[in-house]
C-alpha cells in the first residue's frame, strides 16, 4: 500500500485532530503517503484532498474539534454518490481510506469497501452510542466538560435554594448523563434507557427537602424530553422554584482530555496497520481495556448498551 486517506466527518468531537494526527504520523512512518480529506465525504466527492506530510498535523493532539473539517452529506447513501468518491479516490491514487466518526459515517466506510475500496471507521462521536466499544473518541471530555457545568450550577442551585433540570447531549443514549451525573453527584438521572415517572421524581425531591436537602441537581439526557418540558411536568407535582439549562454544543468543543488523547493515538496506529494488512470494512473499539475491530455489519445489526449500573450507583448514593 503506498497511498491513504483520512477523513473525520459527522458531527466533531474532542480527539478527533488527535485521531488525524496518528493516523498520518503512523502511516508516515511505514512509509506510505498521506492525504487529508477536508468535510468528510462532501468533500471526498467534490475532490477537496491534499498531501499530508509531518508538520501538517504538529501542534494538533491538544485542539479541539476537527482540523479537516466535518459536514453532513446524507448523498452519500446513494450509489451516484458513492462512485463520485471512488472516482477521486482514483484520481488521487488513494488506495485505503480512514473515517473519524460515528454511526452514518460507519455507513460509508462499508460502502467503499464494498466497491473496493478497504476503509475502516474509528468512533469518533461524545455520545459514546457506538456498539461493540466501551468509549468513542471525544466522550471523556464531553463528559468533563458536563460535570464542570454542574459544579458551577450547583452554587445558584444552592444559593436560591432551587431545583435545576440540566439537558446533555447524547442523542439517544445516556451515557453522558449516567457518567456526569455520578462524577457531579446528581440528586436524579433521567434517561431514555430506564422508565421513570416525573411523580416518583418529585416524591424524591420533596423527601430530600424532609432531610434538609434545600436544592436539587437533575441531570437529563437529551433523548427522554427538552429540560423546558421536563420542568413544566415537574411543577405540575409541587410548587417547586425550577430552572432548566441547556447546555448544547458547548459539550462538544474544548481540548481533548489525556485519556480521549491517548485513545485516539492508539485506534488511530492500529487503524493504519489493518489497513496495511489489507483488512476493510471494520470498525474499531475498545473493550476491557484492549483494542478491538468488528465487521461494520456487526455494528449496525446490534445496540449499544449503556452502562446502567451507575443509575442504581447513583440512586442508593443520592437518598
Amino acid at each position: 500500500m503506498k497511498k491513504i486517506g483520512i477523513m473525520t466527518s459527522g458531527g466533531d468531537a474532542p480527539g478527533m485532530n488527535a485521531a488525524v494526527r496518528s493516523v498520518a504520523r503512523r502511516a508516515m512512518s511505514l512509509g506510505i503517503e498521506v492525504c487529508g480529506i477536508n468535510y468528510g465525504y462532501a468533500g471526498l466527492v467534490a475532490g477537496d484532498i491534499f498531501p499530508m506530510n509531518r508538520s501538517d498535523v504538529g501542534g494538533i493532539i491538544n485542539r479541539g474539534g476537527t482540523k479537516l473539517y466535518s459536514a453532513r452529506y446524507p448523498e452519500f447513501a446513494q450509489e451516484s454518490g458513492q462512485l463520485k468518491g471512488i472516482e477521486q479516490l482514483k484520481k488521487f491514487g488513494i488506495e485505503a481510506l480512514v473515517v473519524v466518526g460515528g454511526d452514518g459515517s460507519y455507513h460509508g466506510a462499508l460502502r467503499l469497501t464494498e466497491h473496493g475500496y478497504n476503509a475502516i471507521g474509528l468512533p469518533g462521536t461524545i455520545d459514546n452510542d457506538i456498539p461493540y466499544t466501551d468509549f468513542t473518541i471525544g466522550f471523556d471530555t464531553a463528559v468533563n466538560t458536563v460535570v464542570e457545568s454542574i459544579d458551577k450550577i450547583r452554587d445558584t442551585a444552592a444559593s436560591h435554594e432551587r431545583i435545576f433540570v440540566i439537558e446533555v447531549m447524547g442523542r439517544g443514549a445516556g451515557d453522558i448523563a449516567l457518567w456526569a451525573g455520578v462524577a457531579s453527584g446528581a440528586d436524579e438521572i433521567v434517561v431514555p434507557e430506564r422508565e421513570f415517572k416525573v411523580e416518583d421524581i418529585a416524591q424524591d425531591i420533596r423527601n430530600l427537602r424532609s432531610r434538609g436537602k434545600k436544592h436539587t441537581i437533575i441531570v437529563l439526557a437529551e433523548g427522554v424530553m427538552h429540560a423546558d418540558e421536563f420542568m413544566q411536568k415537574l411543577k405540575q407535582y409541587g410548587d417547586f422554584d425550577a430552572r432548566s439549562t441547556v447546555l448544547g454544543h458547548v459539550q462538544r468543543g474544548g481540548s481533548p482530555t489525556a485519556r480521549d488523547r491517548v485513545l485516539a493515538s492508539k485506534m488511530g496506529a492500529y487503524a493504519v496497520d489493518l489497513l496495511n494488512e489489507g483488512k476493510g470494512g471494520i470498525a474499531i473499539g475498545i473493550e476491557d481495556n484492549q483494542l478491538t475491530y468488528h465487521n461494520i455489519l456487526d455494528l449496525f445489526d446490534s445496540k449499544h448498551k449503556p452502562d446502567l449500573s451507575l443509575y442504581d450507583i447513583n440512586k442508593s448514593l443520592a437518598k
